[in-house]
C-alpha cells in the first residue's frame, strides 16, 4: 500500500502554477475594483455580492480539504453511519434560515461588518461583544493554523524534493498567494477568488466521483464486497451511535452556521432574495461535497484493504491511496488527478482565506477601533486591518513549519464546541427581544467553560454526546431563566 502520490511532473505542477497566479490576478482586479478606502468596501465589498458570487463563496468556505481527506477517512472506518455528515452539513443551512435572513435586514439598517456589531447593537454590552469577539477570534484562528498546515501536507511528495521541503515551502507560498490577493481586494478578492475555487471544487469532486467510479466499479458492488468480507462495517447503529449521530447534526448544525466569515457573508449580500435563493440551493450541496466523500471511502473500504502501517492507523490517506491508483491506470488518470488536486487545494485556500480576513475585521474593528482608539480614521484602520493579516500570517505560517508531523491538541480544535455557544445570543437573541444582556454574558461564560472543562477533564464525548452541548444547554436555562426574571427597578426616595 503507497499512501503518497506519484510526483507531479513540470508540465502537471505548470498548471498548478497558472491557477495560483489567476489568484493573483483576482486580486489585482479586486483592487481596481474598490470604491473607497473604508472598512466597509475593504471586509465586506459594499455589501453588493449577488447570488451566484454569493453561492460560490459559501459553499468554497464551508467546505475545506477536511471534507476530502478527514470525511473519506472517517467513512473508512464507520462505514455507512457516516452518512450523518450529509446531515450536519445541511443543518446548517436550516439553522442559517432561523437567523440569517433578520439579520441580513438589521446589517444593511445598522452597517454591520464584524459579527460583533450586531451583538454590540443588540444588547448594548461592551464586555459582551468583547467576549464574543475573543471567542470567534480563538475559534476559528486554530481553524487557519489547520489550513495552513494542510496546505503543506497537500504539497509533500508532489516534488523530488524532501517532504519537508516541500511541506515548508508549501505553507510558505500559498499562504504568501493568499495574503497578497487578500491584500490588494480585500472581500472582493475573497469572494471573487472563492467563486474560481467554488467552480472548481465542484469540477474536483465530480472528477473524483468519476475516477472512483471507473476504477473500482458501482456503489452496489462495493457494499456487496463488504457484506461478504467485512458486515460488522454495514451493521445498524448502537444506541450511543444514533445519540452521537443527533449530537454531531445540533452541534456542527449550529456552530458551522456560525462561523464568523459565514455570517460576514450574509451581511455582504447584495439583497434578501439574493441571500434566500443561495441558501436555498446551498441545502442540496452537501449531495455534491460530502456524499462524495462518503462514497470514496466505502470504495476504499471494500477495494482497497487495510490502512494499518506499523500500528499506526493510515485510513485518513485513503483518498491519495485511490488517487495512486488511479495516477498509475494511465496519462488521462494522471491528469484527472491534477484538476483533483487544484480542487483540494481551492477548498483549503478558499477556507483559509475567509478565515484571515474575517480575524482581521475582528482585530481591527471590535478590539483596536472599540476599545482602544475610538476616534481612528477608517483608513488608518483598512491600513491597520491589512497589517493584521500580515503580522498573523506570519505567525501562524512559522507555527505551521515548527508544528509539522504533530497534531493539534484536542482543546484547540473544538471550535464547534466554542462557536455553538453564540447561538443564544445569535439565534434566540434576534428571535426574542425580552431577551437581556447580563444573563447571555453569564451563560456564553458558563457554556464555554462547561465545553472546555469536559475536554480538560479528558470527556471528548460523554454518552456519544459533545461538551459543546452540555454547555450550550446550561448557557440555554440561565440565558432564559435569566432574561424571565423580573427586574425590580428603582425607587427614588
Amino acid at each position: 500500500m503507497n499512501d503518497h502520490l506519484i510526483p507531479f511532473s513540470i508540465t502537471e505542477m505548470s498548471f498548478i502554477g497558472l491557477y495560483l497566479l489567476s489568484l493573483l490576478a483576482v486580486g489585482y482586479f479586486g483592487y481596481r475594483a474598490r470604491r473607497e478606502n473604508t472598512l466597509k468596501d475593504f471586509y465586506l465589498g459594499g455589501q453588493g455580492v449577488g447570488v451566484v458570487v454569493l453561492l460560490l463563496t459559501l459553499y468554497a468556505t464551508q467546505y475545506s480539504g477536511n471534507t476530502l481527506f478527514g470525511f473519506s477517512g472517517e467513512t473508512y472506518r464507520s462505514g455507512f453511519s457516516w452518512a450523518v455528515s450529509i446531515h450536519f452539513m445541511t443543518a446548517i443551512v436550516v439553522v442559517y434560515l432561523l437567523f440569517a435572513p433578520q439579520l441580513h435586514a438589521l446589517s444593511r439598517q445598522h452597517q454591520f461588518i464584524t459579527p460583533s456589531d450586531y451583538i454590540h447593537h443588540r444588547f448594548g454590552s461592551p464586555l459582551l461583544s468583547l467576549c464574543a469577539s475573543v471567542l470567534m477570534v480563538v475559534a476559528i484562528a486554530n481553524y487557519l493554523l489547520a489550513q495552513l498546515m494542510a496546505m503543506g501536507s497537500a504539497l509533500e511528495g508532489l516534488t523530488t524534493a524532501a517532504p519537508w521541503q516541500a511541506y515548508t515551502w508549501g505553507v510558505i507560498v500559498l499562504a504568501l498567494v493568499i495574503v497578497i490577493y487578500e491584500t490588494l481586494g480585500g472581500f472582493r478578492a475573497v469572494a471573487w477568488t472563492d467563486a474560481i475555487q467554488g467552480s472548481v471544487l465542484l469540477a474536483g469532486f465530480g472528477i473524483l466521483l468519476f475516477m472512483v467510479f471507473r476504477e473500482f466499479g458501482t456503489l452496489g458492488d462495493a457494499t456487496r464486497q463488504l457484506a461478504a468480507d467485512d458486515p460488522q462495517i454495514l451493521a445498524p447503529p448502537t444506541g450511543d451511535a444514533v445519540r452521537r449521530w443527533f449530537s454531531y447534526v445540533l452541534l456542527v448544525g449550529i456552530g458551522g452556521a456560525l462561523y464568523p466569515q459565514a455570517i460576514q457573508r450574509v451581511y455582504c449580500a447584495r439583497s434578501a432574495t439574493a441571500l434566500r435563493r443561495s441558501l436555498a440551493i446551498m441545502a442540496f450541496l452537501p449531495l455534491t461535497t460530502t456524499l462524495v466523500a462518503l462514497i470514496v471511502g466505502i470504495m476504499g473500504r471494500a477495494h482497497v484493504g487495510d490502512l494499518v502501517v506499523d500500528g499506526i492507523d493510515r485510513s485518513d490517506t485513503i483518498l491519495t491511496v485511490i488517487c495512486r491508483h488511479i495516477q498509475e491506470s494511465s496519462t488521462l488518470g494522471r491528469w484527472l488527478v491534477v484538476v483533483l488536486f487544484a480542487g483540494i487545494l481551492a477548498a483549503i485556500m478558499s477556507t483559509a482565506d475567509s478565515v484571515l480576513l474575517s480575524i482581521s475585521s475582528m482585530l481591527t474593528k471590535d478590539i483596536y477601533a472599540r476599545h482602544l482608539r475610538p476616534s481612528a480614521a477608517e483608513s488608518e484602520l483598512t491600513r491597520l486591518g491589512k497589517l493584521c493579516s500580515w503580522v498573523l500570517i506570519v505567525v501562524l505560517v512559522t507555527l505551521a513549519i515548527v508544528l509539522r508531523g504533530t497534531k493539534l491538541v484536542d482543546l484547540l480544535d473544538r471550535k464547534f464546541d466554542l462557536l455553538a455557544q453564540l447561538g443564544p445570543a445569535f439565534i434566540l437573541g434576534i428571535n426574542w427581544p425580552r431577551m437581556r444582556a447580563g444573563p447571555t454574558l453569564a451563560g456564553l461564560l458558563v457554556g464555554v467553560a462547561i465545553a472546555l472543562g469536559m475536554v480538560i477533564a479528558g470527556y471528548s464525548r460523554l454518552w456519544g454526546i459533545h461538551p459543546g452541548l452540555f454547555g450550550l444547554a446550561a448557557n440555554l436555562l440561565i440565558v432564559v431563566v435569566g432574561s424571565l426574571w423580573p427586574v425590580q427597578s428603582r425607587q427614588s426616595s
